[in-house]
């Protein structure tokens, strides 16, 4: 199969109409815009609802004031350029600030902006920082997309992170199995690095971003298989979003072909209040109630997936939203709290960790480590 073809102008995509093109030009002025014929092809052209559409067509929201540049402030992480140290025991690497697509609803949008730089295409700095590090055991390579590297460039910082003797596990955050999936199985240089670096007691996992079931085609599925013979282990992520995924059976379809395809469903996230977001916002009662709905759906597999909130002070889990009241705990937490239990009163319209009353008790504000990093939500 050749490769897709790449497109960058909204004027390129002439399943739109005219108007259309027009209406969104504005958009891509302010958000860059990039897809595939090959994910270009997934859509429904019949349908203005569709949810591929939606995920990577531009929408007017996107100029409507809402959120925040950097919800998570993570700009406060960075110890090196290029690199961020959260948690204990995880790193990561901002190794692309480019993406097979550039999903409408994404959290670092920030990245794109001419006036932001936070990958490194040097990441020395953050290397040398890990290996200073023994507590990390794990290092996640992120962007923008890490398969979207060169393979012989990815290969450098693989070799690198693989001879620091305590980190164990190396991730790959990445689009490209539902979006480009040609790229993984028909690149046997990829294919064999993965397999060189991924072993019994080192493994190497593929982060996947699938967020709706009709992404995971015969491509995708042979894509999961070529990183599964490889030795990497895939598993998912996907926020739930408005208008995509916020529907019990579609999000229990998804459970179900991911299991069945060997993917681990990860996380469920809520959406994070991101500048640019708001059509794709879900009050957390409902994001709770869709995901038990769809766990009700699956099999144990498919309910090891975990509803949270990447917030500025962890990742907080939602085990429960009932009488008013949001049942949360720190799945993982800046300041070593994990497992820290909370019960919030949880209001119809609250959407995010902050629009709980009586958060501000829970967490502080973060202070940056490197006095150097760009606060985006500052510019």
């Amino acid at each position: 199969m050749a490769s897709p073809k790449y497109i960058t102008n909204i004027d390129k995509v002439t399943q739109l109409s005219q108007i259309e093109r027009d209406q969104l030009r504005p958009i891509t002025d302010k958000f860059v815009f990039r897809v595939n014929d090959y994910y270009l092809n997934l859509i429904d052209w019949d349908d203005p609802n569709d949810p591929i559409r939606k995920l990577v067509i531009p929408n007017t929201g996107e100029l409507r004031e809402y959120g925040r540049w950097d919800a998570s402030d993570e700009d406060t992480n960075y110890v090196v350029p290029g690199c961020q140290h959260k948690y204990r025991t995880t790193a990561l690497l901002i190794v692309s600030e480019v993406c097979g697509a550039y999903c409408r609803y994404c959290f670092r949008k920030r990245l794109f902006r001419n006036d932001v730089k936070e990958a490194m295409a040097d990441v020395t700095p953050g290397i040398e920082y890990i290996s200073r590090h023994p507590e990390i055991n794990n290092v996640l390579l992120t962007g923008g997309d890490s398969l979207i590297l060169a393979t012989s460039k990815l290969r450098n910082i693989l070799e690198q992170l693989r001879a620091i003797e305590h980190v164990k596990i190396i991730r790959l955050g990445s689009k490209i199995p539902v979006f480009n999936p040609m790229r993984i199985y028909e690149d046997p240089d990829l294919l064999q690095l993965i397999s060189e670096f991924s072993s019994a007691d080192k493994r190497i996992y593929v982060m996947a971003h699938i967020n709706h079931p009709r992404e995971i085609t015969a491509e995708a599925r042979k894509c999961f298989e070529a990183l599964h013979k490889a030795g990497a282990i895939v598993v998912n992520q996907t926020p739930i979003l408005k208008g995509i995924n916020d529907d019990e059976k579609v999000l229990g379809e998804l459970l179900d072909k991911l299991s069945w395809a060997g993917v681990t469903p990860y996380y469920f996230f809520i959406n994070r209040p991101v500048a640019g977001n708001s059509d794709f916002v879900i009050p957390l009662r409902r994001a709770y109630e869709l995901v038990e709905g769809a766990k009700a759906r699956t099999s144990g597999l498919g309910k090891r997936v975990r509803l949270s909130m990447s917030h500025t002070s962890g990742k907080i889990e939602i085990l429960a939203i009932e009488n008013g009241m949001a049942y949360l705990k720190y799945h993982q937490s800046r300041d070593d709290e994990y497992g820290k239990f909370m019960m919030l009163e949880c209001p119809e319209d609250a959407a995010w960790f902050d629009d709980l009353p009586g958060n501000e008790s829970y967490w502080k504000k973060p202070e940056k480590k490197l006095a150097e990093a760009v606060s985006v939500n500052e510019l």
